[in-house]
């Protein structure tokens, strides 16, 4: 086997596929790629029994993979965390598909990117950044699948009186007109 071919026989067995001497395929197997949706559908009911939900899944290019997850009441653990990446592990052979996991919770100084995150801080103070500029800070007060409501307070002068009144203004944005939402947290 000349140099050339030698070089190209390691080059393909690296990518999974498997030569003869003379150069010719001998077993030629698709490349095997992890996908979000494989990723979720593998989860999905650890999540479900958990009281969790994902969040996201991102793969970069080097198939370096975060998964994101958050827990509808308290916080996640990391017993959660250590046991998603056993599961992943158990599905897909990292000698096999050349992986690195990362399983983390969503964090609170990350936008909020599901509903299921919208949902969890109604009640609390968020910071909403609108497309086209301007930010709003207020209470979360309501969710659902085409927008959100935020509940602003203010003292306002009532005519006729000389102390100011607490006026509170709802105000529902529309998910496609803001670019982020996210918690606000207070440092006592």
């Amino acid at each position: 086997m000349v140099f050339s071919q030698l070089f190209s026989y390691f080059a393909l067995e690296m990518r999974g596929l498997r030569v003869t001497a003379c150069g010719c395929p001998l077993v030629l197997f698709a490349e095997i790629m992890i996908t979000a949706q494989a990723l979720g559908d593998t989860i999905a009911n650890y999540l479900t029994e958990n009281g969790l939900f994902l969040v996201d899944i991102e793969i970069s290019k080097e198939n370096d993979i975060t998964i994101s997850i958050e827990k509808h009441q308290g916080d996640v653990n990391i017993d959660n965390c250590i046991d998603i990446d056993r599961i992943v592990a158990a599905a897909f052979d990292r000698d096999v598909e050349d992986y690195s996991l990362t399983v983390t919770s969503a964090g609170l100084d990350q936008p909020f990117k599901v509903l299921d995150q919208y949902r969890k801080f109604i009640g609390s103070e968020v910071e909403v950044v609108v497309k086209g500029g301007g930010k709003v800070k207020g209470i979360l007060s309501a969710a659902d699948e085409a927008s959100f409501e935020i509940t602003v307070s203010k003292m306002v002068k009532v005519e006729g009186s000389k102390k100011k009144v607490q006026q509170d203004t709802v105000t529902a944005y529309a998910y496609e007109g803001v670019k982020s939402c996210k918690p606000v947290i207070k440092f006592k």
